[in-house]
């Protein structure tokens, strides 16, 4: 389920085709001003999908069972 959403997207009015990432939100503690969820959650640690419509990457990240932050790209960015 998503506890979080970033946003790396230039062009925020782009829906067809982005790339989406999800990582357990825990993974965001060490960052800046993070709030703080206790690590070591079961659960995905890491999926993507590329060219995926926005609304079906974001019922995606809902789907998961594990509390994940949702990380989306512009298409062909944000994943190797």
């Amino acid at each position: 389920m998503i506890w979080n959403i970033v946003d790396h997207r230039t062009r925020k009015h782009r829906w067809l085709k982005v790339n989406a990432v999800i990582e357990n939100t825990w993974h965001d503690n060490s960052c800046d001003d993070a709030d703080q969820l206790e690590t070591g959650e079961d659960g995905v640690q890491y999926d993507d999908r590329k060219d995926i419509l926005l609304h079906d990457a974001v019922v995606w990240a809902e789907g998961v069972p594990a509390k994940v932050t949702l990380y989306l790209y512009d298409r062909g960015q944000g994943i190797r």
